[in-house]
């Protein structure tokens, strides 16, 4: 069957076809292959390694659970701060005065240029010289400040542009009944945009919890990444098993942000659909009676 973006493959594109997928099945399989060998080879795939992680607790109560704490309270700070701060000026960027407009433009566009490591290690210095905030709280701040400046920026743009995706008739039409410009933007445009940006702001609160790993790489932050090092060193440089369920415990935690996410946008856009009933003439009237006198 063909379409305008696609033909459909004749028989000697389908051989082709399934040749290349062969050739690259038995490429993938033969790497893999190579990587389980090589690991194998230098002990890596012992039981010796991977027990502390399936044969007992301590590994889990003392590094991996731990630091899955400091990780999610670190990037529920920075959610929480940022979500309504990025709110706030992607609305701004919108507003029709300079004196907000601009300013706010320069801001978003300031954090959003500079590395979200930099803003951390900025963070930990401006805390340190200028705060009481005690030495083992430090880290936390800085990256919670890293993170809330870096996303807000990204936040606002993406505020910024699911507004303007909306069309212009809605706030036209607004407008025109004698709505505010405040009202529709709280009543009209939000509610809308809600849907349509619910994807790139689950996507940004992903990179959030990525990103406090950075934390840990350069201002001894105890998230959960920072676990492998003193991990691998007490249970006998077992380091690829110790990435291993790293890596696995970070693809859960961002999974099941992606499956919520996925599963509320289901969910509000079932409930803006129409019902399909059909008012009487009287009803309508009768509706438009009741909001004249409210």
């Amino acid at each position: 069957m063909s379409s305008v973006l696609y033909d459909a493959p004749g028989p000697r594109a389908k051989r082709r076809n399934v040749v290349w997928t062969v050739l690259f099945l038995a490429a993938l399989g033969g790497l893999a292959w190579w990587v389980f060998t090589s690991l194998d080879d230098k002990g890596q795939l012992d039981w010796e390694k991977w027990k502390p992680f399936f044969g007992g607790t301590e590994a889990w109560t003392t590094y991996l659970l731990p630091g899955l704490q400091n990780t999610l309270e670190a990037a529920a700070l920075a959610v929480l701060i940022a979500l309504p701060l990025g709110a706030v000026l992607g609305i701004a960027r919108l507003s029709d005065h300079a004196w907000i407009r601009v300013p706010v433009a320069i801001v978003v566009e300031f954090f959003r240029a500079i590395p979200v490591l930099v803003l951390m290690i900025f963070g930990n210095a401006l805390f340190a010289q200028y705060t009481n905030v005690a030495s083992d709280d430090r880290p936390l701040y800085a990256v919670v400040t890293g993170l809330v400046l870096y996303n807000a920026s990204v936040l606002a743009e993406i505020v910024r542009a699911g507004i303007l995706a909306q069309p212009k008739g809605q706030s036209e039409a607004a407008l025109a009944i004698g709505l505010r410009k405040n009202q529709v933007m709280r009543l009209i445009l939000l509610p809308q945009a809600v849907t349509a940006m619910l994807p790139a702001i689950v996507s940004q609160l992903v990179v959030t919890v990525k990103d406090t790993a950075l934390g840990g790489a350069l201002l001894t932050f105890p998230e959960l990444l920072s676990a492998v090092s003193p991990m691998s060193s007490y249970y006998g440089a077992n380091t690829i098993a110790s990435f291993t369920i790293v890596a696995f415990m970070f693809l859960v935690v961002n999974f099941a942000l992606s499956m919520f996410a996925s599963w509320l946008e289901k969910r509000l856009r079932r409930a803006k659909k129409s019902t399909g009933a059909i008012l009487a003439p009287a009803a309508v009237a009768g509706a438009e009676a009741t909001g004249v006198a409210a």
